[in-house]
């Protein structure tokens, strides 16, 4: 496990810094940024994510099942003076009273079995001129099973490892040592697989209008942990169905309720 993995702070912040540099501006292109915009994070963690909304005086709400992650996040605003309303809730079970200009689910679709549930909830939370970002790892990307969660070396190291079949990968995960609790992370995260070309339907099925996209090679958020430049995926990749996601380590899309042609 990599040290950013514990250190919270130190995530918080870079998810800060490449919201602020790549997140941000890509919503920006359908929806200016200003002050007392409504913006609802679903599975926000730390809310690092949410930090460069709040510094620019949006009112921003984060929603995470995980009562350590929703304390962190009031504790990191509070330390810079920021401002938050933080929830910790199931969002299948949540109920709000009010609707919302933007909802970002990043790196959470790929961790839900309900996708086509969570992209409803999502538009019936937004507000009539409202978009939704959704980014995520496409499951056949290198590190798509996400085993840089375990505390081996060689296995957080491993690419591809997450391809193998379930009971080869669940063996091999158990000769390496890995502790039983992140296995059944792991399983899960097989379980709930995400392609770019699932995530498209499931748009088509909730009446969803997708406004933008972009496929990139080299992860935004490298930048800040490895110091490496992001790269989009070449076209010719990003074209071909299936192909373009063993050449994607991440992909964003921009949605909305405008009715479809």
């Amino acid at each position: 496990m990599q040290k950013r993995h514990t250190n919270r702070k130190q995530y918080f912040k870079e998810l800060a810094q490449t919201c602020e540099k790549y997140f941000l501006p890509f919503i920006e292109h359908h929806k200016e940024i200003v002050p007392e915009l409504n913006i609802l994070e679903i599975g926000c963690g730390e809310c690092g994510n949410l930090q460069p909304f709040s510094k620019r005086g949006c009112k921003v709400t984060g929603i995470d099942i995980s009562d350590v992650r929703i304390e962190e996040a009031k504790q990191f605003f509070q330390e810079e003076d920021l401002q938050g309303n933080f929830l910790c809730q199931d969002i299948f079970a949540a109920n709000f009273e009010e609707k919302f200009d933007i909802i970002i689910i990043h790196d959470v679709i790929e961790h839900v079995l309900a996708k086509k549930r969570l992209l409803t909830i999502a538009k019936n939370l937004l507000n009539s001129n409202g978009i939704i970002y959704v980014g995520f790892p496409p499951w056949q990307m290198p590190f798509g099973g996400h085993q840089q969660i375990c505390h081996n070396k060689i296995i957080s190291s491993l690419p591809f490892i997450h391809l193998l079949p379930e009971k080869a990968y669940r063996v091999l995960l158990e000769k390496i040592g890995i502790n039983q609790r992140t296995i059944t992370e792991l399983m899960e995260i097989k379980d709930c697989k995400t392609t770019i070309e699932h995530f498209k339907r499931l748009v088509k099925e909730v009446n969803l209008t997708q406004l933008n996209e972009v496929y990139y090679f080299i992860n935004p958020h490298y930048e800040s942990k490895f110091g490496l430049t992001p790269r989009k995926t070449f076209s010719l990749f990003s074209a071909i169905p299936v192909w373009r996601n063993f050449f994607t380590t991440s992909y964003f899309s921009i949605l909305n309720t405008r009715n479809q042609d």
